[in-house]
């Protein structure tokens, strides 16, 4: 019998296991989390939107992976009875300048094959009656869903299949010997036929523990939300979104509707003081050293620095903040915003400053590395899963 780990807990690792254990019943699979839960990180602690596809360049994996990703995803919620709705979303042009660019969205919209229509601006008060703007995109097929809670069915139907996941066990080595892979975890080292690391926050230093060596650093960038206070959530039908500026990879504030009634609003982008540090008051000095003495980082920061600032000033300024919520929604006062979580994206950056745009994978004969899963990821899991699953099938078979 073949034995298989899977590094990290988050839903694309579970994803994963899960098709491998689908594809191979027989496989013996590890699941090894360093967390004392999973689905702690990026996967639970994202916006909870369930992406179309909309945004992505025609004929990447990003594509490709959130247009079937979604359909899988929806089915696997209505199968195991998980929270979700397909609700609808709303991406709003406010200023002149923001036309051409939603126009560009919708051509890639129709190219990745996603339903989508333009509406005028009297048309956004039919389905936003709160919100403004000059024109707009509705996305009928995106929605809402309970992420944490997707990923702990599937920890469910991995361990009623068999399989282990051990929580609390960070991997501490991991290297190719032989035939095998070697995996290190709380001082123990076990043998595997084969090790596929979906680490997210650590994933370049996952494939540098492995013996490899990437061409590119995840810098974490942390993102702020706010929530509406319950006399406030009116104004939000469901989800309303910004024209994202091309040159980020970020989609700008935003307002959603979540599973359990709650409005969030958020978030904004600035530089992580750790790669896990969800608050201003949290600092790991290795992390900060790293980003900052990292070509890419200095490069971006020297590029866009002017953007970096607003999206520093929003996080240290409510008022800010509110001025950005009220270009979608005027009516927004700051009494109305409470103080809500925050959330890390890992973003990979290549030594010119440039940022990864699509899902990266870096192989080896026994180690497979999941290096870069931002946004769409978490809609896109299950897909992920299933080409992960077959792109190693002749390492199985």
């Amino acid at each position: 019998m073949k034995r298989v780990a899977v590094v990290g807990g988050g839903l694309v690792g579970l994803s994963t296991a899960l098709h491998l254990s689908r594809k191979w019943p027989a496989l013996s699979i590890d699941i090894f989390e360093k967390e004392d839960h999973v689905s702690a990180h990026q996967s639970g602690r994202n916006s909870g939107v369930i992406h179309s596809g909309i945004y992505y360049k025609p004929g990447s994996l990003k594509a490709k992976l959130c247009h079937s990703g979604r359909e899988k995803l929806v089915s696997f919620c209505q199968e195991e009875s998980i929270a979700y709705e397909t609700c609808g979303k709303l991406i709003i042009a406010v200023t002149p300048d923001e036309v051409p660019r939603l126009q560009h969205i919708y051509q890639r919209g129709t190219e990745n094959g996603v339903r989508c229509s333009l509406l005028s601006a009297e048309e956004i008060a039919r389905y936003e009656p709160h919100a403004k703007g000059l024109k707009a995109i509705l996305v009928p097929d995106a929605g809402i869903v309970d992420f944490p809670g997707v990923a702990k069915r599937m920890q469910e139907q991995l361990e009623a299949a068999g399989h282990t996941i051990w929580l609390s066990s960070p991997v501490e080595g991991l290297a190719q010997v032989g035939g095998k892979a070697l995996v290190t975890v709380n001082g123990d080292e076990k043998s595997f036929d084969l090790v596929i690391v979906c680490a997210g926050l650590h994933a370049d230093r996952m494939v540098r523990m492995s013996g490899a060596r990437p061409d590119f650093q995840i810098v974490p960038f942390r993102g702020v939300y706010y929530e509406l206070t319950p006399e406030a959530r009116y104004v939000c039908k469901n989800l309303i979104y910004p024209v994202p500026n091309p040159a980020y990879p970020f989609l700008g504030v935003h307002f959603t509707r979540m599973t359990d009634g709650r409005i969030e609003v958020g978030p904004n982008a600035i530089l992580a003081t750790a790669r896990e540090g969800y608050s201003l008051s949290t600092w790991n000095l290795k992390d900060l050293a790293e980003a900052a003495g990292y070509s890419g980082f200095r490069q971006l920061a020297k590029n866009h620095w002017r953007k970096g600032v607003t999206e520093l000033h929003r996080t240290l300024s409510k008022k800010a903040y509110l001025k950005a919520l009220q270009t979608l929604v005027p009516e927004i006062i700051a009494d109305q915003l409470i103080p809500c979580r925050s959330g890390i994206r890992a973003q990979a950056l290549r030594p010119d400053g440039s940022m990864v745009d699509d899902f990266v994978f870096v192989e080896s004969p026994h180690i497979v590395h999941v290096c870069h899963a931002p946004s769409p990821a978490a809609t896109a899991c299950l897909s992920i899963g299933e080409y992960i699953a077959d792109r190693v099938a002749p390492q199985l078979n």
